[in-house]
Order: C-alpha cells, then structure tokens, then sequence
C-alpha cells in the first residue's frame, strides 16, 4: 500500500500559493540603477536641473494668472514634490552606499589577502638571506685564503732554509 505524501518525511509538503503573487526583481539591475540615481544626484547638473524647475515653478504659479496656476503662495505641492522626490533618493543612495560598501570590503579582503602573501614571501627571504650570511661566514674569504697561502708560502721558506742549512752542515762535514 503506497504511503500517502502527508505522512512521509522525506517529500516535502504542498506550499500554498498567494492568491497574489509577489513582484520580482533583479536586485543587481535595480542596485545599478540605484547607484546611477545616486551618481547623478550628486552633480553640478542635478543641482542646475532642481534649481531650474524650482525657480520656474515658482515664477509660474507667482506670475501666472489665478487660473492657469496650480500652487498659490504658500507652494504646498511644490513641498509636497519635493518630499516626495527626498523620500525617494535617501532610500536609492543609501542603496548605493552599501553597495559600494560591499565592493570595498571585497577590496580590503583582497588587499589583506595579498598583504599577508607578501609578507609570507618576505619572512622567507629574510630567512633565505640569513641563511646565506650564515654559509657566507663560513665560506673562506679572499683575504683569509690568501693570509693562510702567506703563511703555507713562509712555513715553506723555513722549511726550505733548514733543509738549505741541514744539507750544507752534511756536506760540511762529509
């Protein structure tokens, strides 16, 4: 007899669908552009462009006649937009600041990374080195090979006076 699916353990279980279903996005594609907002909104043009239509919002609806303005004097809508446009940007720049975030702290893990392989490679040199002076110091030097043939070069000398002399004496007294 088949197990039905509820009782085993190893299936796993009907997930209920929403009668709505979520939007989806591409979290890369929606973090570039929020990173392109966030560029844009910190340049001199941007700052050019919101003054424009700030200034031109106003002078519309200040000289415009009643009729064809759409924001009297106290200029409500205009506060109203741009709330509206801050609320938006703090949100897309705080979007892009963690991104950058993250590449930089992908950065600083891979300067570290390359960091502590330098260092390994400079600990084994300096290791590598001091074992060369060490097989240096005992290696003869020039100066010391030539002061050992100097005194081989005056033992010989001696040697050769005494066997000079020894051989003189014998024949002296042959």
């Amino acid at each position: 007899m088949p197990e039905s699916r509820r009782t085993r353990l190893d299936t796993p279980t009907d997930v209920r669908r929403p009668l709505v279903r979520r939007p989806t996005y591409d979290a890369d594609a929606f973090g570039s552009f929020a990173e392109q907002f966030a560029r844009f909104m910190g340049t001199a043009r941007f700052l050019l462009y919101m003054t424009g239509l700030v200034v031109i919002w106003l002078l519309w609806n200040w000289l415009a006649p009643e009729d064809l303005a759409w924001d009297l004097y106290p200029f409500i809508f205009l506060t109203l937009m741009l709330s509206l446009q801050a609320s938006y940007a703090a949100p897309l720049i705080l979007l892009a600041q963690n991104r950058q975030e993250d590449r930089d702290r992908v950065i600083a893990e891979r300067d570290r990374q390359a960091n502590a392989r330098a260092h390994a490679d400079m600990e084994f040199l300096a290791r590598e080195v001091a074992a060369l002076r060490m097989a240096v110091g005992e290696v003869a030097t020039r100066d010391y090979v030539r002061s050992e043939l100097r005194a081989l070069l005056a033992e010989l000398d001696e040697r050769a006076k005494t066997d000079d002399d020894d051989e003189t004496g014998a024949t002296s007294q042959a």
